[in-house]
């Protein structure tokens, strides 16, 4: 069994890891930690979300861009090199599928067991509905479905938890509320649902702003910023016919350490 220091030890490489900006080990190092099935510090948890937010995030944007240029090519008729490029997707996608497998498992026999009810469940719940939600980003059919239909399930066992254990301008609070929102936008098509949640969390947020401690002023109004700045994207995406443009910018974000926030830009195409 591993001791406070083998933990002690386990966070220093993850810390290392990131500095170095290794994230492939950095993940493996809090894995391990996870694996110890106690209760992870603030810290802790921030650790394991940041680096499987970067080592997704790599491939999430490999994606992006081989997808586009498959695109370019179907168009101009190139079959022969879109054929290539399909190829090359796909074994991004097979990565991207092994990432979200992997931490689908730390959180479920892990993460949620060894955690109490409140902030920790909002955390963990809300990164699940993320990686659902990078999953039903490239699946089709049946898959995409499925992993849809989990990240919504997710989400909304965060927002339960959320709604009656954190105040309405908690950073976690905040951050789920601007995660969902990107999923209804994206994956569920439906802009309408997404300004509704984030219009409501911003202006619950908002009358409460007074009640905000000094120290987490600056990443609650941060968030808040981001959820404006998508509404205000989406309101002008939804057309008189209903229908919305697919190719605006938009922000979700992960939480990590206390004062930094690794905010990751999508594109809907």
């Amino acid at each position: 069994m591993a001791s406070s220091k083998d933990r002690d030890n386990f966070v220093y490489t993850a810390k290392l890891a990131e500095q170095a900006e290794r994230y492939d080990e950095m993940v493996d190092a809090m894995k391990k930690v996870a694996y110890l099935d106690v209760e992870l510090t603030v810290e802790e948890r921030n650790l394991l979300s940041v680096g499987y937010k970067n080592v997704i995030g790599a491939r999430r944007a490999s994606w992006r861009i081989l997808s586009s240029i498959e695109q370019k090519e179907e168009s101009k008729g190139n079959e022969v090199n879109a054929m290539r490029i399909k190829e090359y997707r796909q074994k991004v996608e097979l990565e991207l599928s092994s990432i979200c497998g992997d931490i689908m498992t730390v959180i479920d026999e892990h993460l949620i067991p060894s955690c109490p009810e409140g902030e920790s469940t909002v955390f963990y719940y809300k990164m699940k509905g993320d990686y659902y939600r990078y999953l039903a980003e490239f699946k089709t059919g049946n898959e995409k479905k499925e992993a849809a239909d989990q990240s919504l399930k997710a989400y909304q066992m965060a927002s339960t938890t959320a709604d009656t254990d954190l105040p309405p301008t908690h950073p976690i609070r905040l951050g789920l509320a601007l995660n969902f929102s990107v999923f209804y936008y994206e994956i569920m098509n439906s802009p309408e649902r997404a300004c509704h949640l984030a219009k409501e969390a911003f202006d619950e947020a908002i009358s409460e702003l007074d009640t905000l401690s000094e120290e987490s002023y600056k990443d609650s109004t941060l968030i808040m910023q981001l959820l404006r700045d998508n509404l205000t994207l989406w309101t002008s995406d939804i057309p008189e016919d209903g229908g919305f443009n697919e190719t605006s910018w938009v922000c979700d974000l992960d939480i990590v350490l206390p004062g930094y926030w690794y905010i990751q830009s999508s594109n809907n195409a």
